[in-house]
């Protein structure tokens, strides 16, 4: 009942910045909390960050603590990683979930029952 659609990746330079969307379809998301996870080539899928329902707290994981920020639009049903600083560690893809975690756990993806298709994110040195 819930698609959700991410964009904006591409290949950048490492100290660059990009903006991730998340647009969703089906039912509206401002009842759902949001995550967002990467998973690179042969690696296991690692928690990025995630957000409230109500955009009221946000966490993201320390090795992009600083550098990503979490926002949300439920009126754009619509949410955003903006990424500064980038690294070439942080190429992968890039994937939005919806679920109700809450502050429980946000890290594992078995918190959440819907998932985009992702969308590549490429630094080079």
């Amino acid at each position: 009942q819930v698609q959700l659609v991410e964009s904006g990746g591409g290949l950048v330079q490492a100290g660059g910045s990009l903006r991730l969307s998340c647009a969703a379809s089906g039912r509206t998301i401002s009842t759902y909390d949001m995550g967002w996870f990467r998973q690179a080539p042969g690696k296991e899928r690692e928690f990025v960050g995630f957000i409230t329902w109500n955009g009221g707290r946000t966490d993201v994981a320390d090795s992009v603590k600083g550098r990503f920020t979490i926002s949300r639009d439920n009126a754009k049903n619509t949410v955003y990683l903006q990424m500064n600083r980038l690294k070439p560690e942080d190429t992968a893809g890039y994937y939005c979930a919806a679920g109700w975690v809450g502050s429980r756990a946000p890290e594992l993806p078995t918190k959440y029952i819907y998932w985009g298709q992702g969308t590549q994110v490429t630094v080079s040195s």
